[in-house]
């Protein structure tokens, strides 16, 4: 495979990264202008209410698929259709009559957005090689956090000036010129090993069926609370996800391969994704509330308030990828754990007298915990992923961000009406209930840093093969380079057992500690960017 220019990479890193963005930032100034959308269309709580719900449930049940659909078609041309149909979208949702228009273009803005996003992720993973991946996925979650934070302030002052329809039209220029722009960029697609594997459709439907009443139920049980019809969600969620994974493990074309969530680090590191983002958005849920309704600060001063959780989250990202590469996942992942954790108990010892500081001081450890983790673990996922298998891996750290926050944001409305005494005024039942409820939150944080520490300890075999010259897609040099690093790194005295590649002995790996219960296994087809294959010998560990 030929490796992709410095041109080729910037050019895909800007895709990346700017339509990461666009569709951060139509999700976060929409907040702000549902109310002046339900004015003007005379609709209903509810129906204002869809206008979300309909784009989660939409993108959360795809995502996956889509990441399938860009692993045997092109990520780059799912990108440029999922980008440009997420702008034809949005400029629908602006000159659209009533509500009912603004619900189902919102459902087509959350189906183009599964396409793109995964995209984003399975661009980065072709145009670089693993052990420089940290930095281009830093450089997205910082920009993903700096429209986090712009996101209320512009689309409020765009709501104010020029009316809530002014707020979808703002990512209609900005998503069609990307879409065009990735069009242009051609970047070199990883081989494939023998022909391409069919499409699990009837897997995907159920999927689909899961994540789609999971979610439902997730965003209805705040609202509603556990109804029959929330409760049968849950049920229906449970049976499709059995049949789901029943089907993965028998039929010959899986949609999501045993082996990506089972040998690798993927599964600890989605767990980590999870909990981290339901524990951070579940404690700015309640967090929100006690600035506006205990401290009475207007959304303004809340927002500034909370503003070092942003800030945080932007600065927080380029380091987390620089501490990586140095400490490795599991360390960076736990002690980033440990900082979300610690940041939400401080946000619990909170009450009517707290000024600033201790507040400041809880967003900014969140923040800092919080986007590491998102750069780490993120990396971890996409890196453990084969090439082809790259679109898949991305979408399934997108599903973990999408339902994360829904169960954050669940759990803690139905903890804060458990814990909330009845016979006290709001005030006082919301103090009394914010303490247990945002503690509880720093357990379910807490309970992720334990699933970190089952990610790797340090670089990846395929990364160590690239820092001591073998790197991937380097072409025949890089290969030479890697055979001689091999012949150096043999023990004295030990020869390569023969197979149909050469193996390292069991007791001591091409570099780092010794490892007594595996056996890295190399091909050709690993130097170009798939990685190692790691043989449990019996009466090991992996």
């Amino acid at each position: 495979m030929t490796a992709p220019t410095s041109a080729q990479r910037n050019l895909t890193l800007a895709c990346g990264v700017l339509g990461a963005v666009v569709v951060a930032l139509d999700g976060t100034v929409l907040t702000v202008a549902q109310p002046a959308l339900q004015r003007d269309l005379g609709a209903s709580f509810a129906e204002v209410q869809w206008t979300s719900t309909g784009y989660l449930i939409a993108v959360a049940s795809l995502l996956v698929f889509a990441g399938r659909l860009g692993d045997r078609y092109g990520h780059r041309r799912l990108f440029a259709v999922g980008t440009l149909g997420f702008a034809l979208a949005s400029a629908g949702v602006g000159l659209a009559p009533g509500v009912g228009w603004v619900i189902g273009l919102r459902v087509a803005q959350g189906v183009f957005g599964a396409l793109s996003q995964p995209a984003t992720l399975g661009m980065l993973r072709a145009a670089f090689p693993p052990e420089r991946l940290g930095m281009p996925l830093a450089l997205r979650t910082s920009a993903i956090g700096l429209a986090a934070a712009a996101g209320p302030l512009l689309g409020g002052a765009l709501a104010t000036w020029l009316g809530w329809r002014s707020v979808f039209f703002l990512s209609v220029a900005p998503a069609l010129a990307i879409g065009l722009l990735a069009l242009l960029v051609r970047v070199p697609e990883p081989p494939r090993e023998g022909p391409a594997s069919a499409l699990d459709l009837p897997g995907a439907g159920l999927l689909a069926v899961t994540l789609a009443c999971l979610v439902h139920t997730l965003v209805g049980v705040p609202e509603h609370g556990w109804t029959a019809a929330t409760a049968a969600g849950a049920l229906v969620a449970v049976a499709a996800g059995t049949a789901f994974a029943r089907r993965e493990r028998r039929t010959a074309s899986p949609l999501v391969p045993p082996r990506l969530l089972g040998p690798t680090a993927a599964g600890p590191a989605l767990a980590v994704l999870v909990a981290a983002s339901a524990a951070m958005f579940g404690t700015l849920f309640v967090a929100t509330y006690f600035l506006q309704d205990v401290l009475s600060l207007d959304p303004l001063d809340s927002a500034v308030r909370a503003l070092p959780l942003a800030a945080m989250m932007v600065v927080s990202a380029p380091l987390a990828a620089v501490v990586l590469r140095r400490q490795g996942p599991r360390r960076t992942v736990t002690t980033a754990m440990a900082l979300l954790t610690l940041g939400v108990l401080t946000l619990s010892r909170l009450d009517e007298g707290s000024g600033a500081v201790p507040a400041c001081g809880g967003f900014l450890l969140a923040g800092a915990g919080f986007g590491t983790v998102m750069v780490a673990a993120t990396a971890v996922v996409v890196r453990q992923a084969p090439p082809e298998w790259a679109g898949v891996a991305g979408g399934l750290q997108q599903t973990a961000m999408n339902v994360g926050p829904v169960l954050g944001i669940a759990t803690a409305t139905t903890l804060m009406t458990a814990f909330a005494p009845p016979a006290t005024g709001p005030e006082a039942a919301f103090l009394a209930a914010m303490g247990p409820t945002l503690t509880a939150l720093a357990a379910v944080a807490a309970l992720g840093a334990l699933a970190g520490w089952r990610l790797p300890r340090g670089a990846s075999p395929a990364e160590r093969l690239a820092r001591a010259g073998g790197a991937v897609g380097a072409g025949p040099s890089a290969s030479r380079r890697s055979r001689r690093w091999r012949a150096a790194s043999r023990p004295a005295g030990r020869r390569l057992r023969p197979g149909p590649g050469p193996r390292w002995p069991t007791g001591q790996p091409p570099c780092g500690k010794p490892r007594t219960a595996a056996a890295l296994t190399w091909s050709p087809l690993q130097l170009l960017g798939s990685g190692p294959t790691t043989e449990h010998q019996p009466g090991g560990t992996p």
